[in-house]
């Protein structure tokens, strides 16, 4: 059973909205991912299509917010090209939110039923990656 969590960040929704809208163009770009940190800051990211595969927007974010010193975020959001609003992630997304950040929220639903929620519902009964790291420590 999915938590909601009452709160919904729509900045961080604009923030993802806004860069789909003016960076996503093209095939190569059509996500777009913001994530609020634990100071409050956002940070943005696109995704990285290619026909092998590449990086989601999601993934993406990781990458950057690390390159600008974030380690911890609190929430995340994706957003498509062309209007298409908010994108839940993929599965692939979901099981590395979770090992990196496992208290993380997510923003997920359409138009007027957007809602946030615990990363880990999105993943029920998953195994958390990091979990083999505390028992080496």
């Amino acid at each position: 059973m999915t938590t909601q969590i009452p709160h919904v960040d729509h900045e961080l929704v604009q923030a993802a909205a806004d860069v789909a809208r003016t960076r996503c163009r093209g095939d190569n770009h059509t996500m777009a991912a913001a994530a609020r940190t634990g100071d409050g800051r956002i940070v943005t990211a696109v995704n990285a299509y290619h026909f092998t595969g590449g990086p989601c927007a999601e993934l993406v974010l990781i990458g950057t917010a690390a390159a600008q010193g974030v380690y911890e975020l609190d929430t995340v959001v994706a957003v498509g090209d062309r209007d298409r609003g908010v994108v839940p992630p993929c599965g692939r997304c979901r099981q590395v939110l979770l090992d990196y950040f496992p208290a993380l929220e997510v923003i997920v639903g359409e138009g007027d039923r957007v809602r946030t929620v615990r990363i880990a519902d999105l993943l029920p009964e998953s195994y958390v990656w990091a979990d083999h790291q505390l028992a080496a420590e």
